[in-house]
């Protein structure tokens, strides 16, 4: 057991040594006499909790982060699933037809390399006829128009009549210079994006390069490419 204090007191029996430090250590035998310093101890330790207690975050802040992205979920899958009213059947979808001021999509482009087919169905390459004007006349025959092309042509310039399908187009006069041919696939409409308009034929003049100098939307009087076609024989 330890050693006894000052005045001759050990310490209690069945406790172990305790720091000389901490002086005589009176157990009263009456625990409310140690009311006052519990009640102090208590306090003390009130206010060293509390400090962390404040450090903790809110509980309602990780409720309303995920609230907000529940709603942003089902904002998003509505605007997906909404049901759109359908289309009228008769109601026709409305290409629009580019105005005069808007040059069309293949000038100054390559002409695509598309292999059409003459009366006999035997492949043409469109390439091997430059320099040309080539006339779609899938929408209107246009006869007198194809005519007077042909009438202005210099020499040395290709004029070609293209229509849709596999039938090809009689050429305005027997042994006329024009090459009448069809194209199947719809591969030189589709490459203008020019959707075909009734009464109208549309013509392209390609130099001898293999590039789309102009396009005439509507072909018209001969005067309005004649210039056009001489430069194509230069």
């Amino acid at each position: 057991m330890g050693m006894p204090d000052a005045e001759g007191h050990g310490p209690p029996e069945g406790l172990p040594d305790l720091p000389p430090e901490w002086g005589r250590v009176v157990v009263p035998d009456d625990a409310s006499a140690l009311a006052e310093e519990a009640a102090q101890l208590r306090r003390e330790l009130r206010r060293r909790s509390t400090p962390t207690r404040r450090l903790r975050p809110p509980l309602h802040l990780p409720v309303v982060i995920l609230l907000v992205a529940l709603l942003t979920t089902i904002a998003g899958l509505a605007a997906v699933t909404w049901p759109r009213s359908p289309r009228s059947p008769d109601r026709p979808t409305v290409l629009p037809y580019p105005s005069s001021s808007e040059p069309p999509v293949l000038t100054g482009r390559p002409l695509p390399a598309l292999d059409l087919v003459d009366v006999d169905e035997t492949p043409v390459p469109l390439r091997g006829l430059l320099p040309a004007m080539i006339i779609l006349v899938d929408a209107c025959v246009c006869a007198e128009e194809v005519a007077a092309v042909a009438a202005v042509a210099p020499e040395g310039v290709s004029v070609v009549t293209v229509t849709g399908g596999r039938t090809v187009a009689s050429t305005p006069a027997a042994g006329g210079p024009v090459t009448a041919l069809a194209d199947p696939a719809g591969g030189l409409r589709a490459a203008l994006r020019l959707s075909p308009r009734p009464d109208t034929a549309v013509a392209l003049l390609v130099d001898r390069n293999g590039t789309v100098v102009r396009v005439l939307p509507a072909l018209s009087a001969a005067d309005d490419y004649r210039a056009d076609l001489t430069r194509l024989a230069a």
